[in-house]
């Protein structure tokens, strides 16, 4: 398969040259001309839990040259309509189109390109750019995988070739249950990716403090009341049955999920938010993709989510300039009481 990255950031860059590495054809494509540049002079700098270079081959958007088999979609959702038009004329009417954004993306991407073409796939590791051509993976190289579905809940052929490229890079997993592992992965992201962006830290400091672990805790139950209610199956994350686990359904699990959230994080701990990475370039954020996409979703259901709509509220503020990405800003939120 003919194959390209269509965002090559922090994430984009490493599963790139992991591609690379082993010997697969992949293009890397990014709007960063200085970024672009270093990868081709240079290669892709991987640096962090492991160290190594590998030539690639990248180019801007306009330089893209023939057509595609295979796209993994990589960029923010802030800028799907500019790189789904960018794409015109270099994909065929069988280009399967994998995005691994975080969120529930799959429906804008199937308004566009149809239900057939389109796969989802979660990223359960973690990334920060460096600067031109380097990227630093943050995750513990054994707690890397993929996991890859389609909407309609189908495994098709086309999902092993897909999968025998993620693999280049670390474990795939072919699932039919797509939005249980995405509303897993938004959960994660809704966690700790937003206190992150809230704080201005790393995932592994957002529970060194009583109150940052008290509205992890907090915002994860407003997501598991919302799939209950939309009968939605979350599914389980590195094996682990997280709404059994953080659930907070007993007055002993309001104690003992401070210790679980902490211990869960642990091979992550040095990962900080690619939504905190936006802030701290002045751009504007996923957040209405992230928590935002709780929000939403609890209305449709009848679900308040107070602590999730205080994360959308503190981001949008700290894009705005009103608010800095600090960890005063746990003054801000209000711990809800659960009754039993």
């Amino acid at each position: 398969m003919r194959t390209a990255i269509m965002g090559t950031g922090s994430l984009g860059t490493i599963l790139g040259a992991y591609i690379t590495k082993a010997g697969k054809q992949v293009d890397l494509i990014d709007v960063n001309e200085e970024h672009v540049k270093a990868l081709n002079e240079k290669g892709a700098h991987v640096i962090g839990t492991v160290d190594f270079t590998v030539p690639v081959k990248a180019c801007t958007p306009d330089q893209m040259e023939g057509e595609y088999d295979l796209i993994l979609f990589m960029v923010k959702q802030t800028y799907n309509d500019s790189a789904t038009k960018a794409l015109e004329g270099h994909i065929h009417d069988k280009t399967i189109i994998c995005t691994l954004q975080n969120g529930l993306p799959e429906d804008a991407l199937i308004d566009i390109y149809g239900p057939e073409r389109v796969m989802g796939c979660t990223v359960s590791w973690g990334a920060t750019w460096q600067g031109p051509g380097v990227s630093e993976l943050t995750s513990e190289p054994n707690s890397m995988s993929f996991d890859l579905g389609r909407p309609d809940g189908k495994i098709t052929p086309e999902m092993e070739q897909v999968k025998d490229i993620l693999e280049c890079m670390c474990p795939t997993h072919l699932l039919e249950n797509l939005m249980g592992i995405r509303w897993s992965k938004l959960f994660i992201n809704a966690t700790f990716s937003g206190m992150s962006a809230c704080l201005g830290c790393t995932f592994g400091e957002v529970v060194e403090t009583d109150k940052g672990t008290e509205c992890v805790k907090y915002i994860g139950n407003e997501l598991f009341t919302i799939c209950d209610a939309a009968g939605i199956k979350m599914e389980k994350i590195s094996g682990v049955d997280v709404v059994t686990l953080l659930r907070l359904d007993t007055p002993e699990k309001l104690k003992s999920t401070t210790a679980a959230y902490r211990f869960m994080i642990q091979a992550h701990k040095l990962l900080k938010a690619s939504m905190l990475q936006d802030l701290e370039k002045g751009r504007k954020t996923e957040i209405d993709a992230i928590n935002g996409a709780v929000v939403a979703a609890g209305k449709r259901v009848g679900v308040p989510t107070p602590m999730n709509d205080k994360v959308v509220e503190i981001v949008h503020a700290e894009e705005d300039g009103k608010l800095k990405p600090q960890m005063s800003n746990l003054d801000l939120f209000t711990i809800p009481t659960i009754t039993f």
